[in-house]
């Protein structure tokens, strides 16, 4: 999990300290935005999905963290940003 770095980890061992609630969610969802981001810029060429993200959220905070709000569902509907193809201009 070395590609997310320390501050993330950080977070999340911060928010399974937390209990249940509003500020649990909001910050499971910060987490997994960034977690995903972070993701886009280390595989470029693969799709940074939330099921996967999920899944490392599950395994580093010990299973502590469930990601089922409603918030961290809404995240499934947003798509990947696609890169650009740089285009080459005929001289």
């Amino acid at each position: 999990m070395r590609n997310y770095g320390r501050i993330v980890q950080d977070m999340i061992a911060y928010a399974s300290k937390l209990s249940p609630g509003p500020e649990r969610d909001s910050l499971e969802v910060y987490i997994a935005q960034c977690m995903r981001q972070r993701n886009l810029v280390w595989n470029r060429d693969q799709e940074a999905g939330i099921s996967r993200v999920r899944e490392d959220i599950r395994r580093l905070s010990n299973g502590l963290l469930p990601c089922d709000s409603p918030a961290f569902e809404q995240l499934m509907g947003i798509s990947t940003p696609v890169a650009n193809a740089k285009k080459k201009k005929n001289k």
